[in-house]
């Protein structure tokens, strides 16, 4: 059985590259995965199926290398998974869900009667900005204001509403 003469040349070539490639290695992934990463980039070069082709085996091998490298650090952010232990002691048990929803309402009942009692240019202001999604500027030039009358009139919105909450909570 006669060898191709690519891989005649890259086969002379193994054991220097080996001994490249697990240096490189040994300075990236420390001593006990090194052999692994050196196993496995061999392992892609011939499963690629591009031996043939390769001018330049020892630039491919380092291609795979780093690509290699790239590859692992992707896993360990992917994996990097912290867990807690449960301690039944120490962790509060979670409000009912139905609890939530009852506040909720009743708090958005209260921002209701709050904006309700707002003066009538504070209100239109505050509705603006906050449900039409509208910016300073553009309340500024639909209502005939001042980009800093708007500022104030969302100020005194936002203290109306606060001061109504605390009332309640």
């Amino acid at each position: 059985m006669t060898l191709q003469p690519p891989m005649a040349a890259f086969q002379a070539t193994l054991p220097a590259e080996h001994a490249r490639l697990l240096r490189y290695f040994n300075r990236r992934v420390g001593r006990e995965a090194a052999p692994d990463m050196v196993q496995e980039v061999f392992a892609r070069m011939f499963g690629s199926g591009a031996l043939d082709r390769i001018d330049n085996p020892p630039a491919y091998l380092t291609r795979i290398a780093r690509n290699l490298l790239i590859d692992r650090a992707r896993q360990k952010r992917r994996d990097c998974s912290i867990f807690f232990p449960l301690d039944e002691n120490r962790d509060a048990a979670s409000r009912a869900e139905q609890t939530w929803r009852i506040e909720a309402v009743d708090l958005l009942r209260l921002y209701r009667q709050a904006v309700r009692a707002m003066p009538p240019k504070t209100r239109r202001v505050f509705v603006m900005h906050r449900l039409r999604r509208m910016t300073y500027k553009q309340i500024a030039e639909q209502v005939g204001i001042s980009i800093a009358t708007v500022e104030y009139h969302m100020m005194r919105a936002l203290v109306l509403c606060r001061a109504a909450i605390a009332e309640q909570w």
